[in-house]
C-alpha cells in the first residue's frame, strides 16, 4: 500500500511539473511541441541523477519508488510525445516530425547520460 501512495504522490508532483513547463512555454508556442520536448529532457536528466544515486546506494528503495517511478514517470510523457509527432506527420510537417522524434530520442539519451555523469 505504501508503494501505491509513493507512486501516486510522486506521479502527481511530476505531472504538475510537466503541466507547469507546458504552461510556461506556451507563450513561445510554435508548431513544434517545445513543452513536451523540454519536460522529457528535464525528466531524463533528473532520472539519470537518480539512477546514479541508486547505483551508488545513496537512494533508498522508498525514494526510488517515489522519485524514479512516480515523479519521473509523471514528469515525462511518451504518449504526448507520440501524439504530437503523429500530428506533425498528419499535417505534413515531416521535417519537424523527424526533428521531434530523432531529437527527443537523442536528447533523452544524452540527458540520462549527463545526469549520471554528474553524479559519477
Amino acid at each position: 500500500m505504501i508503494n501505491f501512495l509513493l507512486v501516486f504522490v510522486g506521479g502527481g508532483l511530476g505531472s504538475l511539473c510537466r503541466w507547469g513547463i507546458a504552461v510556461s512555454i506556451k507563450k513561445y508556442a510554435t508548431i513544434f511541441p517545445l513543452g513536451t520536448f523540454f519536460a522529457n529532457f528535464i525528466s531524463c536528466f533528473i532520472l539519470g541523477i537518480l539512477i546514479a544515486w541508486s547505483i551508488k546506494g545513496s537512494l533508498s528503495p522508498t525514494y526510488r519508488t517515489l522519485l524514479i517511478t512516480g515523479f519521473c514517470g509523471g514528469f515525462s510523457t511518451f504518449s504526448t510525445f507520440s501524439a504530437e509527432s503523429l500530428q506533425l506527420l498528419q499535417v505534413g510537417q515531416l521535417n519537424l516530425a523527424f526533428l521531434n522524434i530523432a531529437g527527443s530520442v537523442i536528447v533523452g539519451l544524452l540527458s540520462v547520460w549527463l545526469g549520471m555523469k554528474l553524479v559519477y
